[in-house]
């Protein structure tokens, strides 16, 4: 094992379920709507589904200029096989070998990993759609030559980026019906300009995507420096959570018949809660030590308890003004999707839970 490995087994176990590719589940369904769209535009878009989700730090990160100091690089962020292998953090890591490759309208799916926070709709492994498209260069020669300040205040750069809303525009029609829109910018480091699209929907604004205007960068580096193009990339849960009214993002790792049997391919059905198990309550506050880490706290939680635990909220934070030493008391709710817990059950866990935070240096008070 390499010093660097911080991979649990509980996330070593996602590694190649493939839920993307499944047409009976409602994350290969969305995949596949996703891709009919694209079938129906002019331009013809390879799809890529099957690429290893083991990739360089070259490819996650310095391809799509995401520097040494970016936090997303941190290993409370992310998990590492070695200092410079890892899961990859989004489908946008093989975004330049398949520029280099030649490819100039492709779509890739996969499953991408980050250590997160613990509630109904953040997991460790989740399922991204990023799509990319270069255009024509008899269409940005009026571009060629331009300075990077000056590409960005010109008509080409627009006419990118006015396509670019238009295509996700038309899909989130194709994937919602028709629903009032709105467009704000945003910051990649892999685009410029970036922008972030909500949609209205059941009466509250949802945010869908973020994309963007490929940036010279990330194409010089890709060997294209002399074309143009747009990117953007979309959760796949979080469109199916909506879609199909999912209420727990764990759900879409059981391999619990009453899930699966509810969908169809092609079809997108409102989910049937099968369950109504209760949640058990348990309370743990620990003294703070130098540089505490939230996420090394909830993926700790995750290794002791795997998906019984459904959310971990922050109830208190104190500061003993004689100490100056700091406590946070957090609030874990443990349930099943699949049966009732035990108090004797849980009680073990929670005791588990205790001795693992002493061993990363938590002081349970």
């Amino acid at each position: 094992d390499h010093p660097d490995n911080n991979i649990p087994p509980h996330i070593a176990g996602l590694v190649g379920r493939g839920l993307h590719t499944r047409p009976n589940h409602p994350i290969g369904i969305i995949r596949e709507k996703i891709q009919e769209y694209f079938a129906s535009l002019p331009d013809e878009y390879t799809l890529f589904d099957a690429e290893d989700p083991i990739v360089t730090t070259t490819q996650c990160f310095d391809d799509l200029r995401i520097g040494p100091d970016h936090p997303g690089r941190a290993p409370s962020d992310t998990y590492y096989i070695s200092d410079s292998s890892l899961l990859r953090t989004h489908t946008s890591a093989h975004q330049s070998q398949h520029l280099r490759d030649g490819f100039e309208c492709f779509l890739c799916a996969g499953d991408v990993y980050r250590r997160d926070e613990i509630d109904a709709s953040h997991y460790p492994a989740f399922h991204q759609l990023e799509g990319v498209k270069l255009f024509d260069k008899a269409l940005m020669k009026g571009a060629d030559g331009l300075s990077a300040e000056d590409w960005l205040a010109s008509p080409e750069c627009k006419m990118v980026a006015d396509e670019l809303k238009q295509v996700l525009e038309g899909l989130m029609d194709h994937l919602f019906g028709p629903v009032e829109k709105k467009w704000s910018e945003d910051y990649f480091p892999f685009t410029e300009p970036s922008f972030e699209l909500e949609i209205m929907y059941n009466g509250d604004w949802l945010e869908v995507l973020g994309c963007g205007v490929v940036h010279s960068e990330v194409l010089e580096m890709s060997g294209r420096s002399d074309r143009r193009g747009w990117a953007f990339g979309l959760g796949l849960e979080r469109l199916a959570m909506i879609l199909f009214e999912i209420p727990d993002i764990r759900l879409f790792w059981t391999d619990d018949e009453r899930f699966s049997s509810q969908f169809e391919a092609g079809q997108i059905t409102k989910f049937e809660p099968y369950s109504k198990f209760p949640p058990v309550f348990k309370d743990i506050s620990f003294w703070l030590p130098e540089n505490f880490v939230e996420n090394d706290f909830f993926e700790m939680a995750r290794g002791v308890a795997g998906d019984l635990v459904e959310k971990i909220d922050l109830m208190d934070e104190f500061t003993n003004p004689k100490t100056n030493r700091s406590s946070k008391m957090y609030r874990i709710s443990y349930r099943s999707m699949d049966r009732s817990l035990t108090n004797e059950e849980i009680d073990a866990l929670q005791d588990s839970l205790r001795d693992q935070s002493e061993k990363i240096g938590l002081e349970v008070r």
